[in-house]
Formats: C-alpha cells, sequence, structure tokens
C-alpha cells in the first residue's frame, strides 16, 4: 500500500485560506483528472467539503507524491504553493487509513460527532468512481471508512459528542439557550437547496418556525425542497420557493435567514442587509453580545470613537490620524498617544503614528484629556517625549517584528447592543454573507470561523474514547486484509504452476501407459492432486497469515523467489482480479 493524504483543514489553516482555497465542482474533477495524469499517482479521489480539502492518492513515491499532491492542489484552489504550503498536512500508509475513518467517524469535524461527513465521502467516492480514478485502494478504502463511520454512530454515543453544524450554528444564534423555544413563531429564509441548506431547513421545521421560504438559482430544485418540508409527517411549517431575484424582498421579512450555496462572490453583502432591516423596530430588551460573532467581535468596532477615557471625558475623534486606534480608546490609564495605541503594531504603523504625533495634529484639550497617558506620569503630554518613546518602540519593531504589549489594558465597559431582529447562518465556504453584516446593530451573525471559534472548547464526550479505540481496530483489521490481499495473486499463481506441472506429468503417464483406461487415469490423476494440494495448503495458509502482519510485504516476495514464479504470471493474476473486482463492485 502506498497511500498518500496532502490536504488542509479547519485544525490546520484559518477559514480565509480555506475560502480561498474551496474547490468548485468542476476544480475538483479537473484536479482528479491532473492527479491521475501524473507520473506519482494511479488512484485519486477528492474529499472537499465546507471545513476541509484532501487529495487521496496511491503513489509509488512518497516525496514525489507529495511535492506533486501538493502542486496540484496550489495550482487548481487558486492559492499559491508558496502560501498553502504552512497550512498543508501529510499522512502515508497506515496514518492516512487511520485519518480517513476518524474523519469519516466525525472525530476530527469542527463539531465532533456530526454525521454529515459520511454523505460527503459517500459523494467524494461515486465522483471517482465516475471519472474512473479510483481503483481497488481507493475504492476498498472509502467503502470501508463509510462502514467505519456508520459502526461508530451505531454503537456508541458519539452522536451526544456534538450535534451537525447546522444544529450548533442555531444554538449560537440562540446563545446557547433552547433552539425550539428561539425558533418558535419565526419566520425564516433558506437560501441554496443542497444538503446542507435542506437539513437546515428541516431542522428549522423541527425546531418550530412558522414559515419556511427557499430560495435557490434552480428554482424547481426549492420547489422540490418546499415540498418536502410541506409533506413532512412531524411538522406543520408553511413553506414556499421563491427565485434568488426575490431574496431581498423576502430578506425584509424574515427573522432567521440560513444561506449554503456554491457561490463563488457575497450573496448578502452588508448594505443589502442593512436595507432589509432598515426601521424594524427591535424587541424591547437589550443585553451585551456575549456570543461567538466574525473575528474580532461586535465590541471592538461598536463602540465607535466616542468612548470615555479614564476621567470620563469623550475623546472624540481622531481626525488626520492614518491608524484606527478606536480599539484602545478610553482604556484606563493611556491615551491615545500612550503604549495601548501603540502595542502590537508593526513598524509601518509605528512610524505612521509617531509622524503624526510629530506633527503636533492632535488638539490641545485632548492631549489633557489624556493626561494619564503613562503610569507614574502627570500633567499633559509631552509631545516630543512621546514620539521619542514611540521611536524607540519602532526601532525595537524593526528587529522583533513587533512589538508586545507591556501591560494588559483594564477593560472597557461596552455598550450594550438591542436584542437582534435578523439572525443569520453563513454555512458556506466560501462566505455567502458579508463579514462586515455583523457589525451592524440588530443583526446577529454566525458564521464558519465564529463555529470554529465556538466549538474549539467544546467538552468531549467520553464516547469519543470508545470510537478512538473502533477506528484502531478497524485500521489494523483494514491494513491486515490490504497485506493478505497483497500475497493472494502470488498464492493462486503458486497453484495455477502446480496444477500445470500435475497437468502435465499426467499427459506424460499417458504417453508412457496409452492402454491406461478412464477409470484408473481419473483415480492417479485425483492421487497426484490431493498430494500437490496436501503439499501447499500449510505453506500457503501461513504465508497469508504472515503477510497480513505489519511488515509481511516481503512473504510474497520470498514466495516468488522460492518457487521460481513468473513475476508477469503474478501481474496478470492480479490484473485479472482487480477488473472481476471492478465488475462487481457497484456504486457506493
Amino acid at each position: 500500500m502506498s497511500l498518500l493524504v496532502v490536504g488542509l483543514s479547519h485544525r490546520s489553516a484559518p477559514v480565509s485560506v480555506l475560502e480561498r482555497a474551496s474547490l468548485s465542482a468542476d476544480a475538483q474533477i479537473k484536479l482528479l483528472q491532473d492527479t491521475v495524469a501524473a507520473e506519482p499517482a494511479t488512484e485519486a479521489a477528492v474529499l472537499a467539503t465546507c471545513n476541509r480539502i484532501e487529495l487521496y492518492a496511491d503513489v509509488d513515491k512518497f516525496h514525489a507524491g507529495v511535492a506533486e499532491l501538493s502542486t496540484l492542489l496550489a495550482q487548481h484552489s487558486g492559492v499559491g504553493l508558496e502560501e498553502l504550503t504552512p497550512y498543508l498536512y501529510v499522512h502515508y500508509e497506515d496514518r492516512a487509513v487511520h485519518h480517513l475513518f476518524s474523519v469519516a467517524c466525525g472525530l476530527d469535524s469542527m463539531v465532533v460527532g456530526e454525521g454529515q461527513i459520511l454523505g460527503q465521502i459517500k459523494d467524494s467516492l461515486a465522483r471517482a468512481q465516475e471519472l474512473n480514478s479510483a481503483g481497488r485502494l481507493l475504492n476498498d478504502l472509502f467503502q470501508q471508512a463509510l462502514r467505519v463511520g456508520k459502526r461508530a454512530h451505531s454503537e456508541t454515543g458519539i452522536d451526544r459528542a456534538g450535534q451537525s453544524l447546522v444544529t450548533f450554528g442555531l444554538e449560537q444564534l440562540a446563545r446557547g439557550g433552547d433552539v425550539q423555544q428561539w425558533a418558535r413563531g419565526k419566520k425564516a429564509l433558506v437560501i441554496g437547496a443542497g444538503s446542507m441548506s435542506s437539513l437546515a431547513a428541516a431542522t428549522l421545521a423541527r425546531a418550530g418556525v412558522t414559515e419556511i421560504v427557499v430560495a435557490n438559482r434552480t428554482f424547481d430544485r426549492a420547489e422540490r425542497l418546499a415540498q418536502i418540508l410541506m409533506e413532512g409527517d412531524d411538522t406543520d411549517v408553511a413553506a414556499r420557493a421563491v427565485p434568488m431575484e426575490s431574496v431581498p424582498a423576502e430578506l425584509t421579512r424574515a427573522d432567521v435567514t440560513v444561506s449554503c450555496t456554491g457561490a463563488t462572490g457575497l450573496v448578502l453583502t452588508a448594505e443589502s442587509v442593512a436595507e432589509a432591516i432598515e426601521g424594524r423596530t427591535p424587541p424591547s430588551a437589550v443585553h451585551g453580545e456575549d456570543g461567538p460573532t466574525a473575528p474580532g467581535g461586535d465590541s471592538a468596532r461598536t463602540a465607535g470613537a466616542q468612548r470615555s477615557g479614564p476621567s470620563g471625558t469623550s475623546l472624540g475623534s481622531e481626525d488626520g490620524c492614518p491608524l484606527e486606534l478606536s480599539s484602545v480608546q478610553g482604556t484606563a490609564g493611556f491615551s491615545v498617544l500612550g503604549e495601548a495605541a501603540v502595542a502590537g503594531m508593526a513598524a509601518a504603523e509605528l512610524e505612521q503614528h509617531a509622524a503624526w504625533v510629530d506633527k503636533g495634529t492632535v488638539g490641545d484639550a485632548q492631549r489633557a484629556a489624556g493626561a494619564a497617558a503613562r503610569p507614574g506620569t502627570a500633567g499633559p503630554l509631552d509631545p516630543a517625549a512621546d514620539t521619542d518613546a514611540i521611536a524607540a518602540l519602532a526601532a525595537t519593531a524593526a528587529t522583533v517584528g513587533r512589538i508586545p504589549e507591556r501591560r494588559r489594558p483594564e477593560p472597557v465597559e461596552e455598550p450594550q447592543r438591542p436584542e437582534p431582529v435578523l439572525f443569520l447562518l453563513d454555512l458556506a465556504m466560501p462566505r455567502d454573507i458579508d463579514a462586515a453584516a455583523h457589525r451592524l446593530s440588530g443583526v446577529r451573525l454566525v458564521d464558519i470561523e465564529s463555529l470554529a471559534e465556538a466549538s474549539a472548547g467544546a467538552p468531549m464526550a467520553a464516547d469519543v474514547d470508545q470510537v478512538r479505540r473502533i477506528v484502531s481496530d478497524e485500521v489494523a483489521a483494514f491494513g491486515a486484509a490490504l497485506r493478505a490481499a497483497h500475497i493472494t495473486p502470488t498464492v493462486v499463481a503458486l497453484r495455477t504452476m502446480a496444477a500445470d506441472v500435475v497437468a502435465g506429468e499426467i499427459a506424460r503417464l499417458d504417453g508412457r501407459l496409452p492402454g491406461l483406461d478412464d477409470k484408473h487415469r481419473a483415480e492417479i490423476t485425483q492421487t497426484v492432486r490431493r498430494v500437490v494440494d496436501k503439499l501447499l495448503h500449510a505453506p500457503t495458509v501461513r504465508v497469508k497469515q504472515l503477510a497480513a502482519e505489519p511488515g509481511g510485504a516481503g512473504y510474497a516476495d520470498a514466495l516468488r523467489t522460492l518457487f521460481d514464479l513468473d513475476p508477469e504470471t503474478v501481474a496478470a493474476v492480479s490484473r485479472a482480479e482487480d477488473s472481476t473486482t471492478e465488475k462487481d463492485r457497484g456504486p457506493a
């Protein structure tokens, strides 16, 4: 076995890189075709989901295979190889098998235990079979992965360790509360009619929303999904389909919007979301946004420039300042010119800030408001001294790259935000909804990136350990079966050679004893065959057992050498078995 997997996922790469490296259906097909056309690879399969891109191949050379697969991934993803390489992981032989089986069981998912990955693995295998890029190794591997995943879900409580990405996303929209209570009475808009969107629609219907509107570029698919929702026995939701052109209008009526399409650009911009909620009155209750949002959170971006300084004085705006300093304004013990303003800045940014301070563009009143610029000092800041300090920090930044914070700023009380009037769940990769929408008052956005942050510290159920044991056992069994199968053509070739020897000797006997009747001839033939079979039985059974053990691949070579078997005969048997297996193998 020379199984190799090269890929990247939410565990190895930031969402921004995954988003840019995502593969369309056409790109996946081209990647498979180019991989099997490459010299090191004979088989290939692509597993592409919203949070992983993996290329599996049967290669004859490890290093050449890694280089070729990495290059192909970079070419077809559109992300340069130099940029992509730090985020790639490589698994080989048994480790590659272990990785795929873990993926199939949901152990490597963003939400541990989610079962949607099984359908994605099945689709991946079906695509490789249609393109004839999956041979015996990858067919056996992916089909066994599906069986292992199903076993994990049926024999353990792995489903309790996590939920589907859809369910987890809805829980984040509900801030960890009861989804059914949160969803009851709401109107939902689902953009897209694929597997993820369909699951989201079904989940919302069961949660108790009163209406679901489905929008899709292919209107027939939207109609089919709406009809399925209406015919569901466990819900009484009203569902209807609309064309994509109706999304802006439907967005104005929706309380919850879930989007998961294959679009390469944004489906909902921040401007369109702002227009949709214009004039909508939020609920009276207000509270802080404690739940996960897009990187950086809402708090730092919504406080604005009118935060209070250490003494409660408004710092106002930074007219003419080349940098965005709103995140540090009002931090206790610091002014806009102090250490907090430059902590963590790059050298080029520090130089910009130093030049701004040096020009004296900051008003005297604002300097007075920041009288406590440095610990241990009193009175207004000295611009010259502050410039020198920043220049010294810039010199340090040029050496070490960035300036660490010298002290942790004290927390600043964040303004409360109104209860959202529109909840957005973006499950697409690349994203469908502009990340800037989370800055809008009255909007709560949860996307793949915020889901990754929220699930990073999720507790692992005890069932996960049981699934890991299942994976380890199945990897060992798969490796043993593969090694045993590797020696089978040699054993078949040996028995074929023995049968040819028996046939030759019986033919010689006929020449020496031409008067031998059929009865005696058949008895002699049977006796000779039994002798040969008994002589070969023990060694062939034992060599299969030995070959199934780790390091047993050499027994096939030993058998060929001891019995002087023709390598071409062994290869012919192997090709015949592959052909027969391919005919008998049905779709995944």
